[in-house]
């Protein structure tokens, strides 16, 4: 059995190959808005939004490779019951930025794994981070630096990289915050004989 990450994440990529995983990547093509919609209005929590989403990019690939464990994976940013979406352009992550400043958000992480289309497993994990208070020019020089990395993120921030200069306090698991609830994965992952 082979198992596909259905992710271009490559943050997600280099997690799970960190941890000796052998896997395939097949990007999941989902338009993750029109997904969210009828649950955000339905007034679904973040979390289980962030749930609904990593499911929905497992099956998609799962129904093309029914005989493999597909890894789904979605991660959902709320700041004051908001949620909040990678930005478009580095504008948006300025401006992003500045709207987390000197503030408390939470990182939901979730991830789920499909057989044969159906969905066989799923955790979510949710992280709380404090983020210093942020002045306009740092920001401007922040992501001069960073630069379009930012936008790879649902905060316009990596904390493996210069974006952990931006807080103060990070509760939660840091592999969640990096986009994938790794320990309950490689836990159900043994469970299932796919590793030691």
């Amino acid at each position: 059995m082979t198992i596909i990450l259905a992710s271009a994440s490559r943050a997600r990529q280099k997690l799970l190959a960190n941890a000796g995983i052998g896997f395939e990547v097949v990007p999941a093509v989902l338009d993750e808005r029109a997904a969210e919609e009828p649950l955000a209005e339905a007034g679904a929590p973040p979390e289980d939004i962030a749930v609904a989403l990593a499911m929905a990019k497992a099956t998609s690939i799962s129904e093309h490779h029914p005989s493999d464990l597909v890894i789904g994976a979605d991660q959902v940013l709320e700041l004051e019951g908001k949620r909040l979406h990678k930005p478009r352009d580095m504008e948006a992550a300025r401006r992003q930025l500045l709207s987390l400043s000197g503030g408390r958000h939470f990182l939901h992480s979730a991830v789920a794994c499909a057989r044969g289309g159906e969905i066989v497993w799923s955790d979510v994990e949710t992280a709380s981070l404090a983020m210093r208070r942020l002045e306009p020019a740092f920001v401007g020089r922040y992501l001069a630096r960073v630069g379009p990395e930012a936008l790879g993120s649902v905060g316009a921030y990596q904390l493996e990289g210069l974006g952990i200069q931006l807080f103060d306090k990070i509760e939660g698991d840091f592999f969640a915050i990096l986009g994938l609830p790794l320990l309950p994965l490689l836990k159900f992952l043994r469970a299932e004989g796919l590793l030691e």
